[in-house]
């Protein structure tokens, strides 16, 4: 459901059937993670195939894209995000860069979001 609201969304604002968003694979993603109980804010680059632990959650990042002309501002990325005392991800999707707010981590500690993409190597 959440990769039909992202698809959705970024087809919406100008773009018709007839014209597609050209797309470049960056080499990884630059996110920021909140941790709500102590309010410290870390950024952090994750390689595409990597992932990192902040506390009690792991990211791990499949890949990160943006259109050509934007790489700075229309990140999106692939993250499936695993609490350690659960086995099920939390989050498993798209995350955008431009509405961090559509496909939110929904943790009670930690807020996770895009910035942006690394550039491709």
């Amino acid at each position: 459901m959440r990769a039909l609201v992202v698809l959705c969304c970024m087809f919406a604002g100008g773009v018709n059937a007839q014209t597609s968003v050209k797309t470049t694979d960056g080499s990884g993603v630059v996110l920021r993670s909140l941790d709500r109980i102590t309010g410290q804010v870390l950024d952090f680059e994750v390689k595409n195939g990597e992932s990192f632990q902040r506390g009690k959650i792991r990211v791990e990042v499949r890949e990160c894209r943006y259109p050509r002309e934007a790489i700075e501002r229309d990140a999106f990325a692939y993250l499936t995000i695993r609490d350690r005392n659960g086995e099920l991800p939390v989050f498993d999707g798209w995350m955008m860069a431009s509405s961090p707010a559509l496909s939110a981590l929904e943790h009670p500690r930690y807020d996770v979001w895009v910035l942006r993409c690394l550039a491709p190597v």
